[in-house]
């Protein structure tokens, strides 16, 4: 039980109120200004007990699950977990909040997000909005984004908005498209995949997966594709190897000068940062490139 913006000692003495609850002496800390810090970290040692000295288990995937309303994410989720671990139904909206579930698929552990389905601004209420944040927020957390788009029906501005998200928050993203035991006999996978590029542009280089999540199908090539986009994220490139691919680049093109300046001459680049990749370019007196990075 934790007390806190105990700012001044003289305070101290009001927090003991708290310890009515029922959990035990109070911890009195300051976030602002570190007080109690110590003795914090000393409790939850002592909850941890031995266990406090073993090493973090291995970083496992986080993959959100997002899309419009009645997409069919929970059904999804429910299908990759293999049992019912969230509430189906046909009415629109029965998923609120964003909903953790910890599963496991061929040995391998992750972490699925279910997303409320989002609606068009003007027609949300109250809960609608607050479920579009969560959603949001779900994205800036994932390691990897499914975004789940109904077969049944056109492509949305909810949908083009959500791929806006994704893409501003860098993410790797995957489009699965559901229900496509209902069209498949209508229209074929390379129809489809040829409408995507032309109602969602900005995502050439996204894959798609066509799946049934009611029956399970393609559900493991989802995950597997999602997995490979994780490892991805991941790599880091050594600045030699880096650098011997970048050459021949700037031999045949260098980058473009604004008017009046002169040409830019990249000198070395180098990968500073993984999920996303990030590479930062330098010019020939050894200077960053922020506007290459």
């Amino acid at each position: 039980l934790v007390a806190n913006k105990v700012d001044d000692e003289r305070l101290a003495p009001e927090a003991a109120v708290y310890e009515g609850i029922g959990f035990g002496p109070v911890v009195r800390v300051s976030a602002h200004h570190g007080y109690g810090r110590e003795e914090l970290l000393g409790r939850v040692l002592a909850h941890l007990g031995e266990s406090a000295s073993d090493a973090p288990t291995t970083a496992v995937m986080k993959l959100a699950i997002i899309g419009k309303r009645n997409a069919g994410k929970s059904t999804l989720v429910n299908a990759l977990a293999g049992e019912e671990r969230v509430i189906v139904s046909e009415i629109p909206g029965t998923t609120r909040d964003a909903v953790d579930v910890r599963v496991e698929f061929d040995g391998r552990p992750f972490i699925v997000i279910d997303t409320a389905g989002v609606r068009k601004r003007k027609s949300m209420s109250d809960i609608d909005y607050y479920s579009h944040n969560r959603a949001i927020q779900s994205i800036r957390r994932a390691d990897v984004v499914l975004h789940l788009v109904d077969a049944t029906v056109p492509v949305s501005e909810v949908d083009l908005k959500l791929a806006g998200a994704v893409q501003e928050e860098l993410k790797p993203a995957i489009i699965g498209i559901n229900k496509w035991d209902l069209v498949g006999d209508r229209a074929g996978a390379e129809d489809y995949g040829h409408y995507i590029s032309q109602v969602m542009p900005a995502w050439p280089y996204v894959p798609l997966v066509f799946l049934t999540a009611q029956t399970g199908r393609n559900v493991r090539a989802a995950v597997e594709l999602a997995s490979s986009l994780f490892n991805q994220a991941q790599t880091r490139v050594s600045t030699a190897k880096l650098n011997a691919a970048l050459e021949p680049v700037l031999a045949a093109r260098g980058p473009s000068a604004k008017h009046g300046t002169k040409p830019v001459k990249i000198y070395y680049a180098t990968q500073v940062a993984t999920a996303p990749p990030t590479i930062v370019f330098f010019d020939a007196t050894g200077q960053e490139r922020p506007e290459y990075r």
